[in-house]
Formats: C-alpha cells, sequence, structure tokens
C-alpha cells in the first residue's frame, strides 16, 4: 500500500496543535513536538477505529459486499 498522508504541526504558545490534512478528525495537541507527534499517531488510530465501528453498525444485517482497496497516492 502506498498512500501517503500529511501530517500539519503548528508551533502555538502551549506548544504544538497538530492533524492530518486527509483525515478529518485525526486532530490533536502536545506541550512539545515529540508529545504532538506521539499523540497523532494514536489520534489517527481512534480515528480509523471509530470510522470502521460506525460504518460496521451502519450496514449490521444489511447484505453488502467487502473489498480491500490499496491506495496508490502522488
Amino acid at each position: 500500500m502506498n498512500l501517503k498522508l500529511t501530517k500539519i504541526f503548528q508551533k502555538v504558545p502551549e506548544g504544538y496543535i497538530a492533524f492530518v490534512e486527509e483525515l478529518p478528525g485525526a486532530n490533536t495537541q502536545g506541550r512539545t513536538l515529540k508529545e504532538a507527534r506521539s499523540n497523532l499517531e494514536e489520534a489517527i488510530v481512534l480515528v480509523l477505529e471509530a470510522n470502521r465501528e460506525l460504518a460496521e453498525e451502519m450496514i449490521k444485517g444489511q447484505d453488502v459486499i467487502r473489498e480491500s482497496i490499496d491506495l496508490s497516492a502522488a
């Protein structure tokens, strides 16, 4: 899989804010850049897990076709 996402870190008086441009909801903050990076990795996992759970609930009991996808982004 060759999907590249963009992490953004912005210095603010309290430390750093961080988010992923292509993944709404994946945002966090940290007192240091290292902490913000670590927190963002966790936020990405949590957002993906939450989205999967929401999707599973939405299709529960329905006849669906499930396929995997590998993305190659420029």
